[in-house]
């Protein structure tokens, strides 16, 4: 069975995927500790490295293994992050050039690099990704910039990143076109969750308790689910859709809001008769609490968005749960992304065959 490293694991959504897509995950690198006892506790026969990667003691902990297949990982996102400051000299932004040095050490088939799509899209980024491309060529690998969302994969969220995918120069390149294949309409939030019951029952029991108010300044919008209706940058969602991104800042009033009674009981969707009559001017906005039948998504719902298993644990204060599951890459995103790539390396056994069967190509058009 192919091997696989990986780093920055958070939680290990990105490992769940790869582990489905038919990957060992032998080895993990996390600096996180509620992060990683999450970890610990759902991938007990991967080896954890805890700490800082750039802690020489632990960065040649990671690069000792030897014959890896494929070495995955998101490096923190937070300067890269519409969310955030966007500000490439964050230390952190330099954590994907960590990534590159113990791909460059422990020189697998492949690499899987995941971010925030704004890495992949925006000018002020270009050098960064210049960077990365220039550094893995360097180091013997085909590169593609690939802008995946999650919703397109069977994923019930949008969600858009960019994965950074090389293949060593023997092995086929990763176009964006070997993804066709694997794509499948995103089931609605309905679909997705409702079989968990309401919030606060036996089978949904993890209650969100951050209260929901009502914006005396709306930010109004077409859609009743974008713009701003409630304090916060909570936005509720809409069950027969997918699901918005889910940011890691969940867990206070940026979680995302759900009204029970449309979703439960078939009523129709007070936000959207709430919107129509703001914007209809049927209605005077005012700060006041929102109807009991809106609340908070839970850790559950959350995690079946994110597509982690149901069987998933999570340790940590409810706050660290929501941030380790708003962190994750989509288990089912990320299966698909190492499918692909186990595709392109399993198209020849050997880097030997590999060269001949170029030759042969090459041979052909002469």
């Amino acid at each position: 069975m192919p091997t696989a490293i990986s780093m920055f694991a958070g939680a290990g959504g990105m490992d769940v995927g790869v582990v489905n897509a038919g990957f060992t995950v032998i080895a993990a690198s996390e600096l996180d500790p509620h992060a990683s006892n999450t970890y610990r506790h759902n991938h007990p026969d991967t080896t954890l490295i805890e700490g800082d990667i750039n802690d020489e003691k632990n960065f040649e902990k990671l690069v000792a293994y030897e014959d890896i297949d494929l070495v995955v990982g998101g490096p923190p996102c937070q300067g890269f992050s519409v969310a955030g400051k966007m500000d490439k000299d964050d230390p952190r932004s330099q954590l994907v050039f960590s990534y590159c040095s113990v791909v460059e050490r422990v020189k697998p088939k492949a690499f899987i690099m995941e971010n925030v799509k704004a890495l992949g899209s925006l000018a002020k980024f270009e050098d960064v990704r210049e960077e990365i491309f220039k550094r893995m060529n360097k180091a013997g690998y085909n590169v593609t910039m690939n802008i995946l969302n999650a919703k397109e994969f069977g994923v019930p969220q949008s969600r858009e990143r960019v994965f950074f995918i090389g293949t060593k120069i023997e092995f086929p390149a990763v176009e964006m076109a070997a993804f066709n294949k694997y794509r499948a309409d995103a089931i609605s939030l309905r679909e997705a969750i409702i079989h968990l019951g309401r919030a606060g029952t036996t089978t949904n029991p993890n209650l969100t308790k951050a209260k929901i108010t009502l914006a005396a300044n709306p930010i109004l919008r077409k859609s009743p689910y974008a713009g701003m209706l409630f304090n916060g940058q909570g936005r509720p969602l809409n069950p027969d859709a997918w699901s918005s991104t889910l940011p890691a800042s969940m867990g206070g009033n940026r979680t995302p809001i759900i009204d029970e009674d449309h979703l439960y009981d078939g009523k129709e969707s007070w936000v959207e008769e709430h919107h129509h009559n703001l914007i209809a001017g049927n209605l005077d906005p005012e700060y006041k609490q929102a109807p009991p039948r809106l609340r908070r998504l839970t850790i559950d719902e959350a995690a079946i968005l994110q597509t982690f298993p149901e069987n998933y644990s999570f340790l940590g204060p409810q706050s660290k749960v929501f941030s380790q599951i708003g962190n994750a890459v989509p288990c089912k995103l990320a299966e698909v992304v190492a499918r692909v790539v186990l595709d392109s390396i399993d198209k020849c056994t050997t880097a030997n065959e590999c060269s001949k069967l170029e030759n042969l190509e090459l041979d052909l058009t002469i």
